[in-house]
């Protein structure tokens, strides 16, 4: 089990994206007004809490979103999951599609701290079945054969 810590948007593509209270989560879509939903393979990023808080712990002064993750989750370590893993929170019901992306140019957080987590720890996930979240949800994993809502 998990609870969402936060849920991070951005409007547009190539700006970092900025925390929201909640969440409309569409159906083979993603989160509304999110720049990186869409009909593909990664339309929700997650990052595990604690992955944030242990990069935090070497220096480094990073916000939710800053990664471009939209949604921080407290309790899972997600790269550790195998990909077709399925998360629920409510009425979402999300796929893991992915497990780390390339970095095709360092970003900023890369380039002051030389490093950078999510291309590593990130996954992404389809939308299976939509609704609305809210930061402070509780997210499970889905056992056995779920049908797609």
């Amino acid at each position: 089990m998990g609870v969402i810590k936060g849920i991070c948007i951005s409007e547009r593509k190539g700006t970092q994206k900025h925390e929201i209270p909640e969440a409309v989560v569409i159906k083979e879509w993603g989160l509304e007004g999110d720049a990186h939903a869409g009909k593909w393979h990664r339309q929700v990023s997650l990052l595990g809490f604690q992955q944030i808080e242990d990069f935090r712990a070497r220096g480094a002064n990073v916000q939710f979103g800053a990664f471009g993750e939209n949604l921080i989750v407290d309790g899972f370590h997600f790269r550790t999951l195998p990909v077709g893993t399925r998360f629920r929170v409510g009425e979402v019901l999300l796929e893991m599609t992915q497990i780390g992306k390339e970095c095709h140019s360092h970003c900023e957080i890369y380039k002051v701290m030389g490093d950078c987590i999510m291309p590593r720890e990130g996954v992404f996930a389809k939308v299976l079945s939509g609704g609305t979240i809210h930061k402070g949800d509780i997210m499970t994993i889905v056992t056995g054969n779920q049908p797609d809502e």
